[in-house]
């Protein structure tokens, strides 16, 4: 049985509306003033609530303000009684959050059919907004799952750590770094367009099949060879259009070198010690992202890597948006900062720095940060 609250400080109207809609099987609750609807809603938590405008103490735009301020109330049909017909009247209840009008004196008629009305529309927002929660309780747990599949910190010698923020709870980001053999480590970040399930979903089979090695007819110690691969694997026409950009890269650990490739993707940043400071080496090598073209040729260059050096792995999320106030802020901008900080593992030092420079920002893509450090 549907609950509908009246809110009048005229007890006459409040039995005439109370009378009229008990005929027609509604459980209905009184109210004398404004401040008592306020109290009886968050009891009661009607369906529907008429409530007339013009009442001592609290009015009905007070009342319905908040009501529709409350996510808790927000769905709550809401019908304001009134004898204003004017259209600016109309307006500021509208943009209050009144749902519908109900004019005085009150048809019978009209205010059951527009009561009618009403709950049908209330009952599609509780369906809607169930519908929202059971969706994001879903994507709560799929992040959870993207999340887990993510790789851990390493130690020793070579030590590696990440930091993920997606723009939403799902996103196109993904990395991993793990060992080939005792000597080999693969490490790569991608980042496919677009935001929310379906650019996670690409993301993840991208990063199953990268570590289950299963590419045919791939030498997964060649970047340039994993790349050609998945751009003949991922063309965007059979991929709901959606393509990705990679850096991929092996490092020899007793050799202390690095061969990578990038397809599209920002370079990954070698800061390396010097005796006057810092070297910073970008690496990248020319490329379209993947799936965009069939036609592609893709290369590997290598690097030596210095004791003490740092790598940074990153997509682009991290420095493309619009919202920084106080500052220039960019690539350059970026690959300045990381060469400017020498403390280890210090992801929460660069997103300070990032928020310091910029004001307080919600990034507007996904951002990941790889950073590896070789002694």
């Amino acid at each position: 049985m549907a609950k509908i609250l009246v809110i009048d400080d005229d007890p006459a109207i409040r039995l005439v509306l109370k009378k009229a809609l008990q005929a027609q099987g509604y459980e209905v609750a009184l109210a004398v003033n404004g401040k008592d609807g306020i109290t009886q809603t968050q009891e009661i938590r009607p369906n529907l609530i008429i409530c007339d405008w013009i009442m001592p103490l609290v009015d009905g735009l007070e009342v319905c303000r908040h009501i529709k301020e409350n996510p808790e109330l927000a769905t709550i049909f809401f019908i304001l009684l009134t004898s204003r017909d004017a259209l600016e009247d109309r307006i500021r209840g509208l943009d209050t959050g009144a749902d519908d009008f109900l004019g005085k004196p009150v048809e019978i008629g009209e205010l059951q059919a527009r009561v009618r009305a009403g709950l049908r529309l209330h009952q599609l927002s509780r369906d809607l907004q169930m519908q929202k929660q059971l969706l994001e309780a879903e994507l709560a747990e799929a992040a959870t799952y993207v999340r887990s599949l993510l790789p851990a910190p390493l130690t020793g010698q070579l030590r590696a750590n990440s930091c993920f923020i997606p723009s939403r709870q799902l996103g196109g980001d993904c990395f991993d770094y793990y060992w080939l053999d005792p000597d080999y480590l693969v490490i790569y970040l991608l980042d496919v367009s677009g935001h929310g399930l379906g650019a996670a979903l690409p993301s993840i089979s991208i990063l199953n099949l990268l570590r289950s090695q299963s590419l045919p007819d791939v030498n997964f110690y060649q970047p340039h060879d994993v790349l050609r691969a998945l751009n003949e694997t991922f063309q965007m026409n059979n991929q709901n259009e959606k393509y990705f950009t990679i850096w991929y890269g092996i490092y020899n650990h007793s050799r202390r070198q690095l061969t990578y490739g990038s397809a599209g993707h920002p370079p990954a940043i070698l800061v390396t010690p010097t005796n006057n400071g810092t070297a910073v080496s970008r690496l990248r090598t020319p490329g379209v992202p993947i799936g965009m073209l069939t036609d592609v040729t893709f290369v590997s260059h290598r690097q030596d890597i210095p004791p003490g050096s740092k790598l940074y792995i990153f997509s682009d999320g991290i420095y493309d948006f619009n919202q920084c106030n106080s500052a220039p802020w960019g690539l350059e901008p970026f690959i300045d900062l990381l060469a400017s900080i020498h403390e280890p593992l210090s992801f929460d030092r660069i997103l300070e720095a990032i928020h310091a420079t910029c004001g307080v920002i919600t990034f507007e893509d996904d951002v990941s940060l790889l950073q590896l450090e070789f002694e």
